[in-house]
């Protein structure tokens, strides 16, 4: 349940639209074809992301929203960097690298070329990786190696680094 929850929270960028997301996922589900009850889990999650594409709309071609004002300060430090995505590359991202989604199915789930998904994919990849950079070097010298290492422990740099080069 935390990682269906925590995948809609992504996905949307914000608490109360995540909570509609993950219960109305969740209600998707539990309505659907019981002959396929082992398959509950992944229907969940695709229904989640149906229902997050529905309610935000993230669009290819939507002016970038990048450093949203926005953002919740109760959002863990560590999510803050994936939820200030633009909306189009916050979700090929965490389609793609967090679920694990091909980009085909990123695409036509997104109603997009698989070009717009592997560019997404590449500028969510750069950013993170400069906020892990950016972020790394001043906690640490803040004192604050603990939380660091949580930051580290979501996606390294060399991590980031690596799917950028793979994209």
């Amino acid at each position: 349940m935390d990682h269906l929850y925590l995948l809609s929270f992504l996905l949307t960028g914000d608490r109360r639209a995540a909570e509609k997301c993950f219960v109305s996922g969740l209600e998707d589900s539990r309505n659907g074809n019981p002959v396929f009850r082992e398959w509950a889990r992944s229907w969940a999650r695709r229904t989640i992301i149906q229902n997050a594409i529905r309610m935000i709309h993230p669009r290819a071609d939507a002016a970038d929203e990048s450093g949203r004002d926005g953002v919740d300060s109760l959002i863990p430090a560590e999510l803050r960097p994936v939820v200030e995505l633009p909306a189009f590359d916050r979700f090929v991202f965490v389609m793609s690298v967090l679920e694990g989604y091909s980009e085909q199915e990123c695409s036509l789930l997104l109603n997009c070329t698989r070009g717009d998904v592997t560019a997404a994919k590449i500028r969510a990849l750069r950013q993170l990786g400069e906020r892990a950079e950016s972020l790394g070097k001043p906690l640490t010298e803040a004192g604050s190696a603990d939380q660091a290492d949580r930051v580290r422990r979501v996606m390294t740099t060399e991590e980031i680094s690596h799917l950028a080069a793979t994209a």
